[in-house]
Order: structure tokens, then sequence, then C-alpha cells
């Protein structure tokens, strides 16, 4: 069986989509072919490394990466699917070939306020949220994880 090419795009490549490709990635790798990028690469979110190690998940070695990068290249998607908000969802290139364009809003983890502990709160909802619709994804897709 063909794997699915799947892209998560968000701003920064930091924190949401890096997340989203961290559980496909783990939960139905062999059946997808699964990367991520950002609009404005910038550095990975160090609450969201923090939170996902705790779903025994280490994305601490991630690079982030540009769309604008991928999509010169030329690369093809089955999906590409943002997971910020629908405005910047918008600023996504259309990719060549025949692709499925969805948006997963999610909020954004570097905007959340107030203590550390809270903060952690915060990206550990938005985590819970990510891998919901996660499986929710694989189990619309008919793959088992």
């Amino acid at each position: 069986m063909r794997k699915l090419k799947i892209l998560f795009v968000c701003v920064h490549n930091s924190a949401r989509n890096q997340m989203a490709e961290a559980f496909l990635k783990t939960y139905a790798g062999d059946k997808f072919e699964v990367e991520s990028a950002g609009f404005e690469p910038g550095t990975l979110n160090p609450l969201v490394v923090d939170v996902m190690k705790e779903e025994g998940i280490d994305i601490s070695e991630n690079q982030t990466k540009s769309v604008f990068e991928l999509y010169k290249s030329g690369r093809m998607y089955n999906f590409v699917i943002t997971v910020c908000d629908q405005a910047e969802g918008e600023k996504c290139p259309i990719f060549p070939g025949i692709v499925t364009k969805l948006n997963w809003s999610f909020p954004d983890p570097s905007k959340l306020e107030g203590s550390n502990a809270e903060k952690i709160i915060g990206v550990r909802k938005i985590k819970a949220s990510i891998k919901n619709k996660i499986n929710q994804f694989i189990d619309i897709m008919n793959i088992e994880s």
C-alpha cells in the first residue's frame, strides 16, 4: 500500500504542527509520510517539547522548516493540513497535484499567558485536542493505528 503524504502547516513550525506530525508518525507512521513546516520557521517551543515527552514522544531534535521551501522544491502531498487559525491558514501556498486542504484550528501555545505552570496546563489542553483530532483523522481514513 502506498503511503499517503501529509503536510502539517502552521506559523512558526514550533508547536502545533510539530505535535500533529509527531502524533501521526507515532500512531500511523507506517501508513503516512508526514512532514510539518511553517510560514516563518522559528524555534521549537520548549513547553511543547516537555509536554510531548509526557506522552513518551521526544521532538527535541526536530528542525523547523519553511513551507515555501517545500513548495519551491515541488513536493507533492495528498493532504495539506493547517493547524493555525483560518486567517493564517489562508497564507498557505497551493501545492501541485491533487491535494486536499484542511484547516484544524488550535490555539497558539506561544500566546498563552500566566505562570509557567499555567502555560503548561494550556499546552496540555492543546496537545489533547491535537491528539484527539489525529485519532479522528486516522479513524476517518480507515487506518488502524
